[in-house]
């Protein structure tokens, strides 16, 4: 995500960091560097010129004189500004204590709607949500909702012929005679906005008064995004934004210039193409990430979803007792992937990017893994020539690779263990 920003802004940071002192002819340049950054990331020239006179007035206000560290202030500066620019405040949908909440999506044909619409009703199935497919000039629409429903096992409200406005009102009944919490409605879209799609939105506003309308953008499209959010919230009204494929090539131009050139909040960014690639917006922790400072909190918050299914616990006191073998390496391999794509969780580390991880050595690992037999994956010591070869011709590897992938999972073990027993080995590189 944004990854030619974060690789820009990581070279502005170490060059700022780098200054002994910041003179009035240091700051110019560090504000031209952080302009045409932005620019080039295709954010809304005149958020760019708001962004840099108020950067530039509050570093004025800064003492860097007098202090040793000038860089550091400029930096919590940027970050600050950043932060403002993205929205300030999460973004968070209010859920009824009583009764249901009805989600709107809309939006322009291709950016993502009825994908999303699925992602939201997975991510909050405890609410017990119902999907309402409202695209009736799209022939695949209702079709397209449907398998993702059956993928996530959410129900769909039947689509009454041919009028969005009965679905959705039918779709009210449903909400409270059989106690659905959250009401998500996949409404039509275009190639652009035009009177007949506009009076369709007004009319199931009128229906059934959805408590938030979200536009779902491609946050790949920059400035389109932003003309479509400030069409919309002109016409209709818009409570927020869901930014979608932001594990693309997105240069970053629509996260930070809709909130403030449309005034439309982010809820949500579309992460992946799997049903779990969604994600609650958080300005700080995106400023984090652009900064290259990683984004700790949301790695955290990713690893505790699978702990429970890997029962850490116990395989915690069996990795200290060197008792760990390759059917738990693989069940953890297997829970770590349900987060999303490891080059993604890297980029939350401070210091490190997308590219910095290589997703097809994983793969490589697993299907050695899968190529074992169970009794092989318990006992990694049983596996001699035979076996390797075996195991070799299996996964499409070389036995070479197998000796390397036993030598560091020995290895990690033996080291667990010593841990365990308060020990550390001789050539281990970092003494307590």
């Amino acid at each position: 995500m944004f990854e030619g920003l974060i690789d820009r802004f990581q070279l502005i940071r170490r060059k700022v960091l780098g200054y002994g002192r910041i003179t009035k002819s240091e700051m110019e340049i560090i504000l031209k560097d952080i302009r045409i950054t932005l620019l080039e990331a295709d954010v809304n020239y005149k958020v760019v010129k708001d962004f840099i006179n108020d950067l530039g007035k509050k570093c004025e206000k800064l003492e860097l004189s007098k202090t040793l560290k000038p860089g550091d202030l400029i930096i919590k500066a940027v970050f600050e500004e950043l932060v403002l620019l993205l929205g300030k405040v999460p973004q968070r949908i209010e859920f009824k204590k009583d009764g249901y909440t009805i989600i709107s999506l809309i939006g322009l044909q291709g950016t993502g709607k009825t994908t999303t619409a699925a992602k939201l009703a997975l991510k909050y199935k405890k609410k017990n949500p119902l999907l309402v497919p409202a695209d009736i000039k799209r022939p695949a629409a209702f079709e397209q909702l449907n398998l993702l429903a059956e993928r996530v096992n959410i129900p769909v409200c039947p689509f009454q012929g041919d009028s969005a406005i009965r679905t959705v009102k039918k779709a009210k009944e449903l909400a409270l005679e059989q106690g659905y919490g959250l009401v998500i409605v996949d409404t039509a879209g275009r190639l652009h906005i035009d009177e007949e799609l506009v009076q369709e939105l007004i009319d199931i506003n009128k229906a059934v008064s959805p408590d938030y309308q979200l536009l779902v953008a491609d946050g790949m499209s920059g400035q389109d995004a932003v003309n479509q959010a400030t069409a919309f919230k002109e016409k209709i009204d818009l409570n927020g934004a869901i930014l979608t494929k932001m594990d693309g090539d997105a240069k970053g131009g629509a996260a930070l210039s809709i909130t403030r050139a449309a005034n439309v909040p982010i809820f949500y960014v579309g992460t992946g193409e799997d049903l779990n690639g969604i994600e609650e917006f958080y300005p700080d922790r995106m400023a984090q990430r652009i900064m290259g400072m990683g984004d700790i909190a949301s790695l955290v918050e990713k690893v505790k979803i699978v702990e429970d299914e890997i029962g850490q616990k116990k395989l915690r006191k069996k990795m200290m007792k060197g008792e760990l073998n390759f059917e738990d390496f693989l069940a953890q391999l297997r829970a770590v992937k349900k987060l999303g794509p490891l080059s993604k969780l890297a980029a939350m580390i401070p210091g490190a990017k997308e590219s910095d991880v290589d997703e097809n050595e994983m793969k490589k690992i697993e299907a050695i893994i899968n190529s074992m037999t169970k009794k092989e994956r318990f006992n990694p010591e049983i596996i001699n020539g035979s076996r390797k070869r075996r195991i070799a011709a299996g996964s499409g590897t070389q036995i070479r690779d197998i000796n390397q992938l036993l030598k560091q999972f020995n290895y990690a073990r033996d080291l667990l263990k010593k841990m365990g027993k308060g020990k550390m080995p001789e050539n281990f590189p970092f003494k307590m």
